[in-house]
């Protein structure tokens, strides 16, 4: 059985975490994960696809757009960010309620 104790356990499990390309001494930087659960993964993105008509998550879209990111790179931003809301659901045993987007 598989056990998630943090979110970024949810996140890697999922495929949403970034990994770090390495080779000897050659450190390739951060890149979205090709391992994973591959169908969690497309429910979270296609969740956070979705999710963009959400004003507090079009905000946070926006901003990650605003900080060059590129619109798929965003969209996995918020992808992990649901999946860190699904986790803490789970966790405290609660229902998902939304929360204004704050102005920035």
């Amino acid at each position: 059985m598989f056990r998630l104790n943090v979110p970024a356990h949810l996140a890697s499990y999922a495929g949403l975490a970034p990994a770090t390309r390495s080779s000897g001494s050659s450190i390739h930087g951060e890149q979205p994960s090709r391992r994973g659960n591959k169908q969690l993964k497309r429910a979270f993105f296609l969740s956070a696809f979705a999710a963009l008509a959400d004003p507090a998550s079009r905000t946070y879209y926006d901003k990650k757009i605003s900080q060059g990111k590129h619109h798929t790179q965003a969209l996995l931003c918020l992808a992990r960010r649901r999946a860190d809301v699904l986790f803490a659901m789970l966790r405290d045993g609660t229902f998902y309620e939304p929360q204004p987007a704050a102005v920035t």
